[in-house]
Parts: structure tokens; C-alpha cells; sequence
């Protein structure tokens, strides 16, 4: 541990400075050796030089070795820019020595009792300082971080001439006098984050002529001077990150630090970007302006910055990047980051000059034109990430596409889960079988209340159409097993998906209105027995009609304006409306609310009151039944089906109304809870309303009973018909073999 603490300043600049130039070089070679070539078809990539194989994107990392030499688990990681590795380094760095350790001596004669000294370094943390204190001359190391230090008056450290790490940060700094750091000529590295800095003095930093890292982060630091760094010939690293920054300096941001080499400037108010402000920043290789206000950029911004391979302009509010912005970055740019800029469109040619770039993100943003052609040019660009896995199939020569699913499907199957593609089959035939039962039944069997039994048909008629979606969801998932990336867009934009999830919404709300209809009518028939409120045929067809029409005017509404509501059917694999993604258009997500937290909630509610209100008033009848025991049994009876008929509503309904408040209050859904509520959820009344309005009514199991009874009586007799027409055969065949032996032998 010692002799870690004891490397030179100057070995670790070495180390950091042959990381910097060498870690590329060598992911370039790597990525070379590892025979990045476009011989392979589209959606593949070549195992290397050494073997001709080539893998299905799905292979990349994915935790085994498919290829002989394992190239397909190398570079599983977004390595190409160097923030992380920067910040490790430089953590590393103040981690390594900036620590309690006392094992060896301490060269130093003067330091305070409360501090650590090892050597020629001194540790003052977290001892409640409100000064810097005295120390001895010769001092190179000196960490004053987690104090309490306010003021950092003239030539405070001008005594430490060899000090060469400096590190202040998290006390409450507000004041730096212009001569604070006078005499720091040896000075490399130096912390100032996380205080509460509001002005730097121009020329404040004059003297530090070797300082070569400065962190400023965490001040609240509005305006800088044009003379604020001059001085800092040397600083290759700079970090302003969350200063509340509005502007850079003019006329040039880099001109006293020509050696700049990392900028991060995220987190600030930067409303301004132009040529002028970055002209003598051509040393440049990382430039980070997340999240701030920049809204435009002009087309020769970045014309200076030739050695640039790291720009991340993501969460910004930019609106438009001309067409040429990145040319004069074709030969250096690496990485590049506009992610989270929701009103930009990217356009097809924006990227056409960066045929070296190796990394691009384009997360949280719409491409509504998007096509292969955007990307084709970028033949050595291994990682890529958008708003939504579909988009990966416009980008197949892509090594690593994120995201590689929607929670629902992958780049494999419209149904990741196996759990998921064998449930959609089993509740696809037991929702058909069971209504086509009941259907079939009802047909045969003679009802007390025909009017009633017509309704329950057509309801299992409305709950069949969810098991035919099913079905087919099942049939489009095998169809595009093992290939559903090159395949997710067009399935989604198709007829086909359109359709299906046009059936599963006619189903779904026509069943919810001859539900709440049934239920209407059944609590007139109990709460008031005596009012001539019953409804006649023709009426019934009326409403029955009235309902599978405003099902149909609900499901269809959405196809007819796609400006509006878009593509309403296909934002996922499984083609069904929840909307409860924060990027929907506005429109599409409050028909959708509408629906299912408007009228479905509503529907809900009227069949939990009805129920309510029918079980109390057959308990207040019931009250008059001598027969205590039959009285109770039959209560209990009644509350279950009543029970089992609200739970199952409840069961389907509730965790799609928690989906849907939740998207109105902009929390973000995961696309697995989609899938589960798709395929699991929404299914559920179409399974199991023939089980609780028609297989467990008294009346139709009866029927049922006698209709077995019927056949099994015709199926006795046809046997018995049988037998005699058997017994005749044998005795006349008997008598006719007598007769002959008797003529015979007669």
C-alpha cells in the first residue's frame, strides 16, 4: 500500500497519458483484429480473421462463447469514448493517496495533530477545519476535503512552492481572493467541487502554469471572465459540471488553455454555441455538453475541433442540426451523443460524413423517417442506441443495438418470455373453446328467458373475437420466430397487427358494455320484481346492436386520422392500445385514458353498486324465510357468484385502471408489465364469463344434465336396437343352417 502511495506525480501523468493514446489504438486494433468486415449478411457479424463464421446479432454478448475464438463476448462494452475511463483513473488518483493510511514515515516537521502525514503528503479530512492550516515548506500532497473552510485569502498557499495535488473539495468555499493560489508553480491536479464558489477573479489561476487537471463541479458559478483561466497553458482537463454556466467566455473559450484536451460543461444553462467560442479548442478529443439549453447549432460549430472523438450533446432542446454539422468531425469522431433532444429530426443525411464513428445514441427521440440508409455509411459503428428496440432492424450491420427489447418482444421472437408463447396459445383455446361451448349449448338447450340466453351468446360471441387475437398473436410469433428484429417495424406498421388489435379492442369494450347491460337487467329483475321495467325483444336487439355499434365506433376511431392518433395499433409487438408510454402523441393517449379510465372505469363501478345493492336486497327478503339453514345456505351460494363475478371484473379491470392512472401521472411503465396485462390480464372475462354466466347457473347445468341424459338414452337404445337386430340375425342363420342339415340327413 505504501509503495502505491509513494508513485510519482509524474509516473501516474505518464500512465494516464499512455491510456489516453494507447486504449484507442488498441480497440481500433482489436476491433480490426477481430475482422470487423461487412462480409457477413445483414443482422450478422464475423467471428474474425481466423474463421468465416458468421453470428445473428442476438449472439453478441449474451454469456457464451459462440464463436471458436470467442470474439462475439469481446467488446460487450461501450468503450470507444473516455469518460469512464478518465474518471476512474482520476478517482483512482485521489483515492490512492488520499487516504488515512500511516505506514510509512512523514518527512514533514509541521502539521496539525488532527491530520495524517505519510512521507511529504498530508490528509486534513473531514476534521471540522475552518482554515487552511500550517504546514511544513516541503509539503507535495495536501487533501483538505470535508471541511468547513470559507475563505481562501491572498497567498494562503504561496509558502507550498512544491505542492503538486491540491484537493478542497465539499467545504463551503465562497470566497477565493485574486492571489489565493500564488507561488503554486509545481501544481498539477486541483479539486475545488462541490463549494459554494459564485465568482473566480480573472486571472485567479496566473501562476498554476503545470496544473493539468482543475474540477470545478458543484459551484454555483454563473459567468466566467475571458481572463478567468489564464495561466493554465497546461490544463487538459477541465470539469465544470452543474456550475449553472449560462455562457462561455469570449471571444474563445480555449484561448489561455491551448493544451485542453476533456471538457465536461454538463449540467449547466448553455443557451449559445458557435464557431468563435470553440475556434482555438482544436486540441479537443471529449467535449460534453449534456443537458443544457443549447437550442441551435450552427453548421461550422464544431470546424476547428479536428481531433474531437467524444460529443455528447444529449437532453438539450435543439431543434435543428444543418445538414453538414458533423463534416469537419468525418475523421476524428468516435462517439457521438444527441440523445434526449425531443424536437430534433434527424434527417437521413446527418450522419453521412462520420464513416469512422463507432458509437451513436439516439434515445428518446422519434424518427419518423427513418430507414437503413441513415446508418449504411457508418460501416465501422459497433453500438447504437434509440427510443425503441424496433428501430435496430434499420440498423442490422450493428454489432450491439439497445435496446434489444420492449419488455414484450426481442430481437428474436415477437414474444421474449417462453412462459409468455405457451400462454397465448393455451388462453387463445380455452377462451374459443369455452364460448363456442356455451354458444353451442345455448343453442340447444331451451331457456326459460330467451331474451336473456340471446344476450349471453352474443356475449360469448364479443369474448370469442379475444381468443381469435390471441390466436393469432401466437401465429405472427411463430411466423417470425428467431427473426422478429428485420421483421418489427413492418409487422407493426401492417394490415395484419391493425387488424387483430382492432379485434381485440371491439371485444374487449363490447364485452364491457353487455356486461354492465347484464348487469342492469338482472338488478331490475331483483331490486324491483314488481315494475314493469323488463325490457321486450325488439328492444333488446335494439341495445345488443347499439352496443356492438359503439364498440366498433370505439375500436375504429383511431384508424381513420393517423395524424392524430398515429399508428394506434402498433407501438408494440402485441398491437394492443395501453399508451402508457410518456412519448405517445397526445392524442392517442387520451382516447386511450378515455376509454379505459373513462368509460371502463365507470362500467366497473356500476356493476360493483348493482351487485352490491342485488345481494342486500335478496338478504332483506331472504330475512322472511322460516328455514334458517336453507335461508343461509343459499345466501352464502348467491354471495359467491356474486363474489367470483366482481372479482373476476376487478381481476381484468384494476391493474389496467393502476396502468392507466399511473402513464397520466408521467411514471414510466415498464414493457414486461405490458406484456403480462396483454396476454394474462386483459383476457381474463373473456375466459371465464362462460364459466360464471352459464357453466355454474343452476338452470343451464340442469339443462345440460338432461340434454347428456337425452343422448345417452338415444345412444342405450340405438345399442339395444341394435343387440335385437344382431339376435334376430343369429337365430335366423341358426334355423336356416337346421333346415339344411335336416334336408340333408332327413
Amino acid at each position: 500500500m505504501s509503495a502505491e502511495k509513494g508513485l510519482s506525480t509524474r509516473l501516474e501523468k505518464s500512465v494516464v497519458l499512455f491510456l489516453i493514446n494507447f486504449i484507442p489504438a488498441v480497440s481500433m486494433v482489436s476491433s480490426q483484429a477481430d475482422g470487423e468486415d461487412s462480409s457477413c449478411p445483414l443482422g450478422q457479424f464475423p467471428c474474425g480473421n481466423l474463421s468465416a463464421l458468421c453470428l445473428p446479432q442476438m449472439m453478441h454478448c449474451n454469456g457464451h462463447k459462440d464463436c471458436p475464438n470467442g470474439a462475439d463476448e469481446r467488446h460487450c462494452g461501450d468503450n470507444v469514448g473516455w469518460a469512464d475511463l478518465f474518471g476512474q483513473i482520476f478517482h483512482n488518483t485521489i483515492t490512492l493517496g488520499d487516504s488515512n493510511a500511516t505506514e510509512t514515515e512523514c518527512f514533514l516537521l509541521e502539521y496539525p495533530e488532527s491530520c495524517d502525514c505519510t512521507q511529504t503528503k498530508v490528509w486534513c479530512v473531514d476534521v471540522n477545519l475552518e482554515e487552511v492550516p500550517q504546514l511544513s515548506h516541503n509539503v507535495t500532497w495536501l487533501s483538505l476535503r470535508n471541511n468547513m473552510i470559507r475563505t481562501l485569502p491572498d497567498n494562503v498557499f504561496s509558502q507550498y512552492s512544491s505542492l503538486e495535488k491540491l484537493y478542497l473539495q465539499n467545504n463551503s468555499v465562497q470566497l477565493i481572493s485574486r492571489h489565493a493560489f500564488s507561488g503554486l508553480y509545481m501544481l498539477e491536479s486541483m479539486s475545488l467541487s462541490d463549494n459554494l464558489i459564485t465568482h473566480l477573479r480573472p486571472g485567479v489561476f496566473r501562476d498554476l502554469h503545470q496544473l493539468q487537471w482543475l474540477l470545478l463541479d458543484n459551484n454555483p458559478l454563473t459567468r466566467l471572465s475571458h481572463d478567468t483561466f489564464r495561466g493554465l497553458q497546461s490544463l487538459w482537463y477541465l470539469s465544470m459540471v452543474n456550475t449553472s454556466l449560462e455562457q462561455l467566455s469570449h471571444p474563445s473559450f480555449c484561448h489561455h488553455m491551448p493544451a485542453l484536451d476533456w471538457l465536461d460543461l454538463a449540467g449547466n444553462q448553455i443557451q449559445l454555441l458557435n464557431y468563435s467560442l470553440l475556434k482555438n479548442c482544436s486540441k479537443l478529443t471529449v467535449l460534453s455538453l449534456m443537458d443544457n439549453r443549447i437550442t441551435s447549432i450552427p453548421e461550422n460549430t464544431f470546424q476547428s475541433l479536428w481531433n474531437l472523438q467524444e460529443l455528447d450533446l444529449s437532453s438539450n432542446r435543439i431543434k435543428e442540426l444543418p445538414m453538414n454539422t458533423f463534416k469537419g468531425l468525418s475523421r476524428s469522431l468516435l462517439k457521438l451523443n444527441i440523445s434526449y433532444n425531443p424536437s430534433l429530426r434527424v434527417l437521413r443525411d446527418h450522419f453521412v460524413h462520420l464513416t469512422h464513428l463507432q458509437s451513436l445514441a439516439l434515445e428518446g427521440m422519434d424518427i419518423p423517417d427513418i430507414q437503413p440508409q441513415m446508418f449504411l455509411p457508418m460501416d465501422k459503428l459497433s453500438h447504437i442506441y434509440f427510443k425503441t428496440f424496433q428501430y435496430c432492424s434499420y440498423a442490422p450491420h450493428v454489432r450491439s443495438c439497445k435496446p434489444n427489447t420492449d419488455g414484450i418482444s426481442s430481437f428474436e421472437d415477437l414474444l421474449a418470455n417462453v412462459v409468455l408463447r405457451v400462454s397465448v396459445w393455451v388462453i387463445a383455446i380455452l377462451t374459443c373453446v369455452g364460448n363456442l361451448f356455451v354458444i353451442g349449448m345455448r343453442s340447444l338447450i331451451r331457456s326459460e328467458n330467451s331474451l336473456h340466453a340471446a344476450c349471453i351468446k352474443v356475449l360469448c360471441c364479443a369474448d370469442c373475437l379475444m381468443g381469435v387475437y390471441l390466436f393469432f398473436l401466437g401465429v405472427s410469433d411463430v411466423k417470425f420466430r428467431g427473426q422478429y428484429n428485420r421483421n418489427a417495424l413492418v409487422w407493426m406498421e401492417s394490415v395484419e397487427c391493425r387488424t387483430i388489435g382492432f379485434l381485440a379492442m371491439l371485444s374487449s369494450e363490447v364485452s364491457v358494455l353487455l356486461l354492465t347491460y347484464l348487469t342492469m337487467e338482472k338488478f331490475l329483475v331483483i331490486v324491483f320484481p314488481f315494475s314493469n321495467l323488463r325490457p321486450s325483444k325488439r328492444q333488446t336487439v335494439i341495445v345488443l346492436l347499439s352496443i356492438w355499434l359503439a364498440g366498433f365506433i370505439i375500436a375504429v376511431v383511431p384508424l381513420l386520422n393517423e395524424d392524430l392518433f398515429g399508428n394506434y395499433y402498433g407501438r408494440n409487438g402485441v398491437c394492443f392500445p395501453l399508451h402508457s408510454s410518456r412519448e405517445e402523441k397526445p392524442t392517442a393517449k387520451g382516447y386511450s385514458i378515455g376509454i379505459f379510465l373513462g368509460l371502463n372505469l365507470l362500467a366497473f363501478l356500476v356493476i360493483v353498486v348493482s351487485y352490491s345493492s342485488m345481494f342486500f336486497s335478496i338478504y332483506k327478503t331472504r330475512m322472511n324465510v322460516t328455514d334458517v339453514r336453507s335461508r343461509l345456505h343459499r345466501d352464502v351460494a348467491i354471495a359467491k357468484r356474486f363474489f367470483f363475478i366482481v372479482f373476476s371484473d376487478a381481476l381484468c379491470w384494476i391493474p389496467i385502471f393502476l396502468v392507466k392512472v399511473l402513464s397520466l401521472l408521467e411514471v414510466e411503465i415498464p414493457g414486461t408489465i405490458s406484456s403480462w396485462l396483454v396476454i394474462f390480464i386483459l383476457p381474463i372475462n373473456s375466459a371465464l364469463n362462460p364459466i360464471l354466466y352459464s357453466l355454474t347457473t343452476t338452470f343451464f347445468r340442469e339443462q345440460v344434465e338432461v340434454l347428456l341424459c337425452r343422448w345417452q338414452r338415444s345412444l342405450s337404445s340405438k345399442k339395444e336396437n341394435r343387440k335385437s337386430i344382431t339376435s334376430n340375425t343369429i337365430f335366423t342363420e341358426m334355423s336356416r343352417k337346421a333346415s339344411g342339415q335336416q334336408s340333408l340327413y332327413g
